[in-house]
């Protein structure tokens, strides 16, 4: 004979609850997930060899569309939409191109409030540089996450789908708010302030000390650390408007070095850990002629103000930013003000 069960109510609601929470791996809905636009501007990330499968070159010429159709684990973090900005290799990029990325990512911002962060995607040549002026230009609290690869899609062991995961996973992170532009390469989080390509192979991008503010787990997003030096909403700076951007040199100081470039630049950023007495003089004729000047370690690490001359001469002290970052910042500063005190204060707090 055989016994009926009869399962009260109450528990067979709760096993076709357990039962379809386990089928769909307690994962949100699609509906639920934020949405995350990505911005291609082209780069490594969607290079394209000619014989694939090998160490050989590649061009730069895959759409972001057919990129991320190649990673469909996206679809378990964010809705994702695309739109291909650029395909171009980064050391081609200019300032212009960044004031134009710039007003498109405000834009969308702007009009966009179901849009929880931006993915940029890009070639790692210029990334670092592209990625500080983002993090001093965009105007929103909301996350614009940098990504690219060493490896092209085409090759062997690409790493462009595991960063371009993990951008999408901070972008959809509610905690990565508030923390201006990001650079995530090789599951590290990295401020935009102080990212830095340190060689050309998978897990080159790094950064001194408290740069790199959080990492990408397999459990989710964790940030260490939050950057206080101002940027994003809290900048003074508004390129909306801007069609171009003064022009600032990087300088070299090298032993046996007299002081040498083009003469026309609003501004020169110096790379050096301490000028020689022909430098200064070369220098200081610049500053005669109006042209600011600027020092700062070719490491970026300068934490100590370099001596000063004379009064006449200020030189602006930069602290802690590469080379790079500091032209960067100075393009910005001298959209506001000529002001040799504007500026050093400027250099104090971003």
């Amino acid at each position: 004979m055989v016994r009926k069960c009869s399962i009260p109510p109450l528990l067979s609601n709760l096993v076709i609850f357990v039962l379809v929470a386990a089928a769909g791996g307690w994962a949100q809905t699609q509906p639920d997930l934020p949405h995350v636009l990505i911005l291609a501007t082209g780069g490594t990330i969607a290079g394209e060899q000619g014989e694939p499968g090998t160490l050989g070159g590649y061009e730069i010429r895959k759409p972001i569309a057919e990129i991320v159709a190649q990673v469909p684990e996206l679809k378990k973090y964010a809705q994702v939409e695309t739109e291909q900005f650029s395909n171009i290799a980064s050391a081609v990029i200019t300032p212009e191109q960044w004031l134009q990325l710039s007003r498109r990512i405000n834009a969308i911002f702007d009009k966009r409030s179901d849009i929880s962060g931006v993915v940029v995607t890009h070639g790692t040549d210029r990334l670092e540089e592209t990625a500080f002026f983002l993090h001093l230009t965009v105007k929103s609290e909301k996350p614009v996450v940098i990504v690219g690869a060493q490896r092209p899609p085409t090759g062997i062991s690409p790493d462009g789908p595991i960063n371009l995961l993990s951008a999408v996973r901070v972008a959809a992170a509610h905690d990565a708010r508030d923390k201006g532009t990001l650079v995530v390469m090789d599951d590290r989080i990295i401020s935009a302030r102080d990212a830095q390509k340190r060689y050309a192979r998978s897990g080159g991008f790094s950064a001194e000390e408290m740069g790199v503010i959080g990492i990408v787990a397999r459990h989710g997003v964790e940030f260490f650390y939050t950057p206080t030096r101002r940027h994003s909403l809290l900048s003074e700076f508004d390129v909306r408007d801007l069609t171009s951007l003064p022009r600032v040199d990087v300088q070299y100081s090298y032993a046996g070095s007299e002081g040498t470039g083009k003469n026309d630049a609003k501004a020169v950023i110096v790379a050096t850990t301490g000028l020689s007495p022909a430098e200064r003089a070369y220098y200081e004729a610049l500053q005669r002629r109006g042209t600011i000047v600027a020092t700062t370690f070719p490491s970026g690490d300068q934490v100590v103000s370099p001596p000063q001359t004379r009064d006449s001469f200020p030189i602006i002290a930069v602290k802690r930013l590469l080379p790079t970052h500091a032209r960067i910042l100075m393009m910005l500063a001298l959209t506001k003000t000529q002001d040799v005190r504007e500026i050093q204060r400027i250099f104090h707090q971003y």
